[in-house]
């Protein structure tokens, strides 16, 4: 890791080039990364600091917040780590988590893994840094370790963490040890990190299965929750004079278990992802028994997407939830008269804080919409004055993207289906090249916000249709439940039957129609491509699942046949007696089908849909004689962190759907 000093970042600050609306932006407009992301202000609210745009790769940046014009920022970059988090753990101390950009393998292992590692900047200009448990022998057989439990503001040295840790032996779980040698007796342990020195002390022994740590925000361990493999049970645990009280048991298959959010704000119970009617709903277990006491927030209508927390202490002050855009609802007066007036002075747009200092008397609020690139303001609360910060997209205005609205259907059996269209600027919804983009997860979905991919191809002259099909996540159990097993089938009818109804209002030139997506989006790709083929005059896959069988194999591999992960996916996908109707719905098994040209896009370093399905899909469709390319992203992973992976994602794209529907 290297710190990085230079007049010319000073530049960077503030520096907001106008849009230009009177000539199409060109594609670096959009391809490039966010110029500001994550802005958080330190507890004292004197600095701030934010993800920022440098070389093409995310740099982590302080700005003084009331420093001079034309001050430079501290910069902190890697060349071969790219960061993707950062955040505040004292007023002089900054957490920076970076990933590994070429994950190696273990030994032994021949499957790739991403490794995940933080530091702490100073930021008193010295430039210290400090690698977070460079002490613990164990650290080199933990993929990740960036989880922060308590800030504890009040410690001005120390932060808590939790590590795969090797003890010497094995002694009970409340029993404190600093001492760590070798061994396979791993325990998810949690740890005092000293943030300037790095080195990191044992503090509680931790269970041998994976854990989520919750703690009240002054360093005091409360409970955790045990996630056991065989069965798959969780357990939640309080703490209680010195020793662990199992209180509650939740069944954790697939996507259920006791998802604990933290401490909930009367700091007398934990807030837990509840169901109520059908829906995700913000539930209260009490601290003393254990016992659920009256739920914290549900909707009638949607899920709660998740829990708003306090950014010091950790509490659950909120919860969040999706209609068309966030809506965000506080249970602290104050934080909730906050959001109303910024929604006040921001209508209709998604507009909240995302970083509030400890007294909160300041703020950084988060403006967006369609057309409206995230845009970042200072609020001084006490003189009531706000002040623009930067854009995350300074090369674009409003007169360069497309209007976003809902575009509700039903599916061929009467289901509701939510979707959203976004036009090409200027010009009127009839006869216009489509470009069909479903969402990735798939337990995800669309809404009206700003999205850089989907606005590019709407500046490019296509529409843009984005279908939430069953399955997607947001609407309820019954409506995500609904998707299980049906990969290829029910979910993708659903993508189909957005489609015909684009065409039969006049909307869609039938001809000229290109299924676009990544992740579990790139599947709905190739097997719109394999089992529409009539339907798509092209077909574009970007770390796509290619075949189902095989990539149950590698989550299986990767895992374990007991986890949580693989009974989630086995949900979704299918079990291991499902093997005929997987491969019937793997796009790779049926590559002779298609009838369009297909663009492939991967990761080399994909560690979540590996690159072998690329291969696989690119393999099968050279064997069957099918006209087909394949793009790799040499230096990424599945999340396109870097400025170049989304350029030759927008590049290619354009000149793929210019060459086969058109501009």
């Amino acid at each position: 890791m290297t710190k990085q000093h230079a007049a010319a970042l000073a530049a960077l600050a503030f520096a907001c080039a106008a849009g230009n609306a009177a000539a199409q932006p060109p594609v670096e407009a959009f391809a490039s990364l966010p110029f500001l992301s994550q802005p958080q202000l330190s507890p004292d609210g004197r600095h701030f600091a934010a993800l920022q745009a440098l070389d093409g790769k995310p740099a982590a940046v302080i700005y003084q917040v009331n420093a001079t014009a034309g001050a430079a920022p501290q910069v902190f970059a890697s060349p071969d780590w790219p960061i993707v988090r950062i955040g505040w753990v004292k007023n002089d101390s900054v957490i920076v988590i970076a990933k590994s950009g070429k994950a190696p393998p273990l030994e032994g292992e021949s499957e790739l893994y991403t490794f995940v590692r933080s530091m702490t900047l100073n930021v008193d200009g010295s430039g210290n840094t400090a690698e977070l448990f460079n002490n613990v022998k164990s650290l080199g057989r933990n993929f990740g370790a960036s989880d922060v439990v308590d800030k504890d503001l009040e410690n001005p040295d120390t932060i808590t963490m939790p590590l795969w840790t090797l003890p010497t032996n094995d002694r009970s779980d409340n029993d404190p040890q600093t001492k760590i040698t070798g061994g396979n007796d791993f325990r998810w342990s949690l740890y005092k990190v000293d943030v300037h020195s790095g080195r990191a002390a044992v503090v509680l022994n931790g269970p041998r299965v994976y854990a989520d740590w919750i703690s009240d925000g002054n360093g005091n361990v409360v409970a955790r929750v045990d996630h056991s493999r065989d069965p798959l049970v969780d357990h939640v645990q309080i703490y209680q004079g010195g020793s662990w009280k199992d209180v509650r048991e939740f069944d954790a298959r697939a996507d259920r278990g006791a998802n604990v959010f933290g401490l909930a704000f009367d700091g007398k119970s934990l807030a837990y992802a509840g169901i109520v009617d059908g829906r995700d709903a913000i539930g209260r277990l009490d601290l003393d028994n254990g016992q659920s006491g009256a739920n914290l927030f549900t909707n009638p209508t949607y899920d709660v997407w998740g829990a708003l927390t306090d950014d010091w202490t950790g509490r659950v002050i909120g919860a969040a939830f999706m209609a068309d855009k966030m809506e965000y609802v506080y249970f602290d007066p104050a934080r909730e008269a906050l959001q109303r007036g910024i929604e006040a002075v921001f209508p209709g747009k998604d507009a909240h804080a995302v970083s509030v200092t400890q007294d909160g008397a300041k703020a950084i609020v988060s403006v967006e919409a369609p057309t409206s690139p995230p845009t970042f303001y200072f609020l001084d609360r006490d003189s009531h004055m706000a002040t623009k910060i930067a854009s995350a997209y300074p090369g674009l205005s409003e007169g360069d993207l497309g209007v976003e609205k809902p575009y509700p259907y039903k599916a061929r059996d009467g289901l509701a289906i939510p979707a959203y269209l976004t036009l090409p600027p200027g010009k009127p919804a009839r006869n216009l090249p489509l470009v069909v983009m479903p969402h990735g997860g798939p337990d995800l979905r669309d809404a009206v916000h700003f999205d850089w991919w989907a606005q590019f191809l709407a500046n490019r002259g296509y529409a843009v249709f984005q279908p939430n099909y069953r399955g997607s996540k947001g609407y309820g159990h019954a409506f995500t439940d609904a998707g299980l097993g049906q990969w290829g089938l029910k979910m993708q009818d659903d993508i189909t039957d957005g489609v015909k109804a684009l065409i039969a209002d006049g909307t869609a030139d039938p001809k000229r129609i290109c299924i676009v997506g990544d992740s579990y989006g790139g599947y709905a790709a190739l097997a719109g491509a394999t089992f529409t083929p009539d339907l798509y005059a092209c077909a574009v896959s970007v770390s796509g699942v290619a075949d189902l069988g095989r990539m149950m194999d590698y989550e299986r591999k990767i895992h374990g046949r007991h986890s949580s992960s693989v009974s989630f996916w086995e949900s979704r996908i299918g079990q291991p007696d499902d093997s005929a109707r997987i491969d019937a719905t793997s796009p790779a098994l049926h590559a002779d089908q298609v009838r369009a040209p297909v663009l492939l896009m991967h990761g080399k370093l994909d560690t979540t849909v590996p690159y072998a399905q690329g291969e696989a899909e690119r393999d099968a469709l050279e064997r069957a004689g099918k006209k087909v390319e394949f793009v790799t992203f040499d230096k990424d992973d599945h999340y396109m962190t870097l400025a170049e992976t989304r350029m030759q994602l927008l590049t290619n794209l354009e000149r793929f759907l210019k060459a086969n529907i058109g501009e």
